[in-house]
């Protein structure tokens, strides 16, 4: 009864002084990121969620916010409007349940999310992979330049002091603002959004449960690009063979839209020529703004650096100036990235047995993702012996991208491989696969795999491993990689914990 009720448009106000909005869900990645967004503007905050500790506490406790325990009680009179996660039901979550009753408005995250970028020159990052990279990487460009803007990522970015927003200094001193955010693709959330731009890093089958095909997907992403307004701009990477026919059928479907491509495969100011990775960095140069460097590893980030630069460029003109002039500021940008929480994000460095270990961990959790983050660290860590701890998500994914997944891993080493970590939405009793079946499948194309059901019980063999000479190919010891989107990054917090202090 209530589905209907909350799925109808509310339009925020555009002042936002202390009006009062109560998120439900507060704890979630672009809930707590859209906290920031609405705080910065002048609203009062006040959220409820789960008690588990996220690392998102760390952002609302900087806000001096703290999440409530879910009940009715938290829905007062003086709330205005209540956002909320898709995570929680209207029909069962104690919060919503009252604030239908109260008749306070209610919308979801990217109804929120779509809301707050009706007010501003909106830009859409989206793609299967990279979109919280580029995101991260144009939001700390942008923070060099005198561009009104603000910036919303779907992790927290160490360059925007471990926080998932950006603001620039100009910002609250202009009428006209631009508002770059991640936009997502799962359950076509992203078509809530209203862009002006959209930068498109890639598309390829994924989210199976609810993309069955790669034309499902495919499609959803056209139907996104066909919301920006008459000669609107797509930045499309040229290298991704998704992104240029997705690209294609867009333009098919509304011709007036500008297509600006970057990467190896553009023509124009943003083709793309990779050059050396030494010391930790990665050299390259684009045709428009010449040489340029960015210190987190892997060839995909480089085209994420490639995207972003590309995008600020694109608004730098829109904003009536020449991006020459601004190259200096470019380059300082990509030079200050450092990578986000859970994207290749440095745990730390230990000592085992005289051994030198780099702890890593990362969100990679589709093939193609896994691959090409091994082949940077390969290159970017030259000399260390890799080990990779992989959890597979969702029991969909896997089965549908099982051969894809089995031979991913073969710039690693060692590998680790433990059960399926499931989505809330899969029973596990029905699926087709299992985190064995993995394990039987990678072993035919890697001589190095175990299998660990569960995440702390590689802990032991992690550690003789990591105390074993890794021999002369390795001279400057291991890397010890964590990924996935389940929770096996406790293994190489363990191990980091155990060995930090030798």
């Amino acid at each position: 009864m209530y589905y209907y009720v909350y799925m109808a448009k509310i339009l925020l106000p555009k002042n936002l002084k202390g009006l009062h909005i109560h998120f439900v869900g507060i704890k979630g990645t672009g809930m707590a990121a859209l906290v920031e967004i609405l705080h910065s503007r002048g609203a009062v905050i006040t959220g409820s969620d789960v008690s588990e500790r996220f690392y998102t506490d760390e952002i609302l406790e900087k806000l001096g916010l703290k999440a409530l325990p879910f009940s009715e009680s938290n829905i007062t009179k003086d709330i205005q409007y209540v956002i909320y996660s898709s995570a929680y039901n209207p029909e069962k979550n104690p919060d919503l349940i009252a604030a239908y009753r109260l008749g306070v408005p209610c919308m979801l995250y990217t109804q929120a999310l779509g809301a707050v970028s009706e007010q501003a020159y909106s830009c859409g990052i989206c793609g299967v992979h990279g979109k919280t990279s580029t995101t991260g990487l144009a939001g700390t460009i942008l923070e060099q330049l005198d561009l009104p803007a603000q910036v919303l990522a779907g992790s927290m970015i160490s360059s925007f002091g471990d926080s998932c927003t950006m603001t620039t200094k100009s910002f609250a001193q202009k009428e006209h603002a631009y508002f770059v955010a991640e936009t997502c693709e799962y359950q076509r959330h992203f078509m809530s959004f209203c862009p002006q731009k959209i930068v498109l890093t890639s598309v390829e089958s994924d989210h199976q449960d609810y993309y069955p095909t790669y034309n499902d997907i495919r499609d959803a992403f056209v139907d996104y690009i066909c919301k920006l307004p008459e000669y609107g701009q797509l930045v499309y990477c040229a290298d991704d063979e998704g992104a240029v026919e997705t690209a294609g059928l867009a333009k098919q479907r509304r011709s007036d839209i500008e297509l600006v491509p970057y990467g190896e495969k553009a023509d124009g100011a943003y083709h793309l020529t990779f050059g050396k990775t030494a010391d930790e960095t990665q050299h390259f140069t684009m045709n428009l703004l010449g040489a340029l460097e960015i210190h987190v590893p892997g060839r995909h980030d480089v085209r994420d650096a490639c995207a972003a630069a590309a995008l600020v460029c694109e608004l730098i003109k829109t904003d009536g100036h020449n991006p020459l002039d601004y190259a200096k500021n470019i380059k300082q940008g990509l030079v200050n990235y450092r990578g986000g929480r859970r994207r290749s994000e440095v745990i730390g460095k230990a000592v085992a047995n005289g051994n030198s270990v780099v702890f890593i961990d990362d969100y990679g959790h589709h093939p193609t993702a896994i691959k090409t983050t091994l082949s940077g660290y390969r290159e970017f860590y030259s000399g260390r012996k890799i080990i990779i701890d992989f959890m597979s998500h969702t029991y969909t994914r896997t089965a549908a991208l099982l051969e894809d997944f089995a031979q991913a891993f073969d710039s690693a080493d060692e590998v680790i491989l433990h059960k399926i970590y499931a989505s809330a939405r899969e029973n596990p009793s029905a699926a087709s696969v299992t985190g064995e079946t993995l394990y039987e499948h990678a072993k035919k194309y890697h001589s190095n795999v175990h299998y660990y059901n569960e995440i702390l019980d590689s802990k032991e063999f992690a550690l003789s491993e990591l105390k074993t000479n890794p021999g002369r190919e390795y001279p400057n010891g291991y890397l010890f990689v964590t990924m996935g989107a389940g929770d096996n990054w406790k293994i190489g917090r363990a191990l980091y914990d155990e060995l930090k202090n030798n």
